[in-house]
């Protein structure tokens, strides 16, 4: 049983393929289109390509039972059509949190849930992995932290439950392998509820040195980031942390429930991390 998995260069993707060798599969193929920066470990199958390049898709699917799904919802239909030419069977697709609000919304909102819908109109056995914020997202906190010991965000009193990529990759080894997941939506968190100022103090923690939180209103924060990602992103994102003030999730017991371990804290991940954020 081949199982393929795309975005093979990427965060998750790299960390998963990793997770599959470790496990004893012994057929894993990597969708790559840089297969020398991969480093994929012995023995991995290589398929040079990219979901967003469908033309290379016929032959990385060639064979294969099971698919790792990337979220690339621009592509997610020739994604389909490929897949059911190729016989694929069963496709573990990484969506995310918002997936649930999405379907209320628009059609023209969906992103994540764009992918989750086309996978099961496809006629596959499917799996949803919903993470929500990745730990790694604050690695973009680093250059104001070494230039000015500083973060600036908005709603300070948003409640995050920041996940490490290593156990969403853990918990897509698990559900890949075993089909009971087969039919779930599995929400996805790390173990503890956060703050921003609350991350910024456990880096400063794990570095040594203070570091200070300066709490941006809605106007600011979006006028801030929407030269990097554009006014309408940029109202999406700031709005999300709104809501995240107004209610408080709960973290998710998943990755303990299906790897068996806990999920990494922030603490451990800062410290794992601090080189990143040193000057």
């Amino acid at each position: 049983m081949t199982i393929l998995v795309t975005g093979a260069t990427g965060s998750v993707g790299r960390l998963l393929v990793d997770e599959l060798v470790a496990a004893g599969v012994r057929d894993v193929r990597a969708l790559t289109n840089h297969p020398a920066k991969a480093a994929l470990p012995s023995g991995v199958e290589v398929a040079r390509g990219y979901l967003g390049r469908p033309a290379t898709l016929p032959a990385a699917l060639d064979g294969v039972d099971t698919v790792y799904l990337a979220p690339l919802p621009a592509y997610v239909d020739e994604f389909v059509t490929a897949a059911q030419k190729a016989g694929v069977r069963r496709v573990v697709v990484l969506s995310g949190e918002p997936a649930e609000y999405e379907a209320m919304g628009e059609v023209e909102s969906w992103h994540y849930y764009k992918v989750e819908r086309a996978i099961e109109d496809g006629g596959f056995e499917w799996v949803h992995l919903r993470p929500g914020q990745f730990m790694n997202n604050t690695l973009d906190w680093a250059p104001s932290i070494k230039a000015e010991g500083v973060v600036r965000g908005p709603y300070a009193g948003a409640v995050q439950l920041p996940i490490d990529l290593g156990d969403i990759a853990a918990v897509a080894s698990v559900v890949l392998r075993d089909e009971s997941y087969t039919g779930q939506k599995l929400a996805m968190s790390g173990p503890e509820q956060l703050t921003q100022p609350q991350e910024v103090a456990l880096i400063g923690e794990a570095l040594g040195r203070e570091l200070r939180f300066v709490e941006l209103t809605h106007e600011e924060a979006v006028a801030a980031w929407a030269p990097f990602m554009g006014a309408e992103t940029a109202e999406w994102l700031v709005d999300g942390f709104r809501m995240m003030a107004e209610y408080a999730a709960e973290p998710s017991p998943t990755v303990q429930e299906v790897t068996g371990r806990p999920a990494k804290p922030y603490r451990e991940w800062a410290r794992d991390n601090a080189a990143a954020f040193r000057e």
